[in-house]
């Protein structure tokens, strides 16, 4: 059905960008930055998330081209940003130093790129040659609303996992997410 609404389309989407976006992935990383006195807003996080992949979808391409950038570029970028947020997981290191004014992290690291990262993106103009734009953005605000959840129960999950809980998701996680940007880093060099 063109210029409507398909349950199949959105279906689909919504759950590619649930295994590219990979809040439950996530997890350990908010723990790490709630645990670090880091400030998240849920809410702030969300939103900035979901301007960004809503941007994204439909301008991305031409800001690239702007910057003389193709998608390969920036994914390779992001992946990158990735790999030392991976590093800093499982070597128990701190590679991003907070700015001692400032202790939220509602946007950086977290809306962009764990959120909304250069994975993130790329699918979004993958996603564009396959679906309509109203199913992808059905896609993109139901992912949004599980980010939500997530991150305002980031507290509870961290307080049932307990620290050393905790302590082996990050581990675990981090070196998946190592894997995860070597991979994005050899597909788009």
């Amino acid at each position: 059905m063109i210029g409507s609404f398909q349950f199949k389309e959105i279906l689909s989407v919504t759950l590619v960008l649930f295994s590219v976006i990979d809040i439950l992935g996530s997890i350990p990383i908010i723990i790490d930055l709630r645990k670090k006195n880091r400030v998240i807003n849920p809410g702030k996080a969300t939103l900035v998330s979901g301007v960004l992949m809503i941007l994204f979808l439909y301008i991305g391409e031409n800001i690239l081209k702007l910057f003389a950038l193709d998608v390969q570029s920036f994914a390779l970028a992001g992946s990158l940003v990735m790999f030392l947020i991976g590093m800093e997981m499982v070597l128990n290191v701190v590679i991003f130093k907070p700015e001692p004014e400032i202790s939220s992290t509602s946007v950086v690291p977290l809306a962009f790129p764990l959120i909304a990262g250069a994975g993130t993106m790329t699918t979004l103009i993958s996603l564009r040659a396959e679906f309509q734009k109203v199913n992808i953005l059905l896609g993109v605000l139901l992912n949004l609303i599980f980010v939500y959840a997530v991150l305002r129960g980031s507290g509870w999950i961290s307080r049932k996992l307990g620290v050393g809980g905790a302590n082996v998701l990050r581990s675990v996680s981090g070196i998946i997410l190592l894997a995860i940007s070597i991979k994005i880093f050899k597909k788009n060099l």
